[in-house]
């Protein structure tokens, strides 16, 4: 039998993972990529009786490959909170799977683990943007608010070595990223020993130093799109720009649209915090969008279909 986990390379997929592999420690093999390579279930050689963990990746876009592990006897245990569709009916199948808007994955782990390494799901929450549920989530700690924000600014990080068009852009693999993180039971004590941190600490802050250079698209009370250049810091700091954004703007949606090198781009959607729906709805109308209620993407918008998007956007939430 063989165990293989898998999960979407950012902060909400590292956190969840190693929740479940601090209380329930196991040799697998890793399979991981940058956030938006989320089809991951097909590049997993798994057999009859081997054991699959997924977390953080949408059911949907997965849905042959899990199909045919599934009918292969392979058993899967699958948490997520983006859109999934219709959740096979499978013995082999155990799915905690909930879209809802103040969800992720980190936090439906910690439920299921009752609470058990909740730290950690409180470092995901914050770097998956969802700073009013990782504080409500954090309660039981009694932690100040000093405390809160290193694990803010820690989810921020993680979250942010996961964006890159290819793993080149990152400065560190997320598999990688999770070793390290693994290493360490308290949060605290990876931000104070870990070498991993103050690479992605110094990277962040370089490369946010840059985001002032953008061009924008448009920009009004309930709405604003910006592009971004074709550059390595731009595909880092696309996903927490858009968060920051958010949270600066709270009743304004965000898009961010990073240049590739064909020409196209890569799009990144905020919805507003003050209403955190329609961007997974939004981004789905494109070929590779997808994403959650609160906050999509698609993957590679023909440059010809700007002018579609971003009519399609501020009719979304104008």
């Amino acid at each position: 039998m063989a165990y293989y986990d898998i999960f979407n390379g950012d902060a909400d997929g590292i956190c969840a993972l190693h929740q479940l592999r601090m209380h329930e420690p196991r040799l697998t093999t890793l399979i991981t990529g940058v956030k938006r390579d989320i089809g991951l279930l097909s590049r997993t050689p798994a057999l009859a009786g081997d054991q699959l963990t997924v977390l953080d990746i949408s059911l949907d876009k997965n849905r042959e490959a899990l199909q045919q592990h599934l009918a292969q006897g392979v058993q899967v245990r699958y948490f997520d909170h983006h859109f999934s569709g219709d959740i096979p009916n499978s013995e082999y199948l155990f799915a905690c799977i909930d879209p809802s808007a103040d969800v992720c994955t980190s936090l439906l782990v910690n439920q299921h683990l009752n609470g058990a390494h909740l730290p950690w799901a409180v470092v995901g929450a914050f770097g998956d943007n969802l700073h009013a549920a990782a504080r409500l989530a954090a309660a039981p700690l009694a932690w100040d608010d000093a405390a809160l924000s290193q694990l803010e600014h820690l989810g921020t990080l993680l979250n942010y070595n996961a964006y890159g068009v290819t793993e080149n852009d990152l400065w560190l693999h997320p598999a990688d990223l999770y070793r390290a993180v693994s290493a360490f039971e308290s949060p605290f004590d990876f931000i104070a020993q870990s070498p991993s941190y103050r690479v992605l600490d110094e990277g962040y802050r370089e490369d946010m130093a840059h985001s002032n250079q953008l061009d924008t698209v448009c920009e009004t009370v309930s709405v604003a799109a910006f592009i971004l250049p074709d550059q390595p810091w731009a595909r880092r700091v696309s996903g927490v720009l858009g968060n920051q954004l958010a949270c600066a703007h709270p009743d304004r949606a965000h898009a961010l649209l990073t240049v590739l090198d064909d020409g196209h781009y890569r799009i990144s959607v905020r919805a507003p915090l003050s209403n955190k729906n329609h961007a997974d709805r939004l981004c789905m109308q494109f070929p590779g969008g997808g994403g959650r209620k609160a906050a999509a993407g698609i993957n590679a918008l023909p440059s010809d279909q700007l002018d579609d998007f971003i009519g399609a956007f501020r009719s979304c939430y104008e």
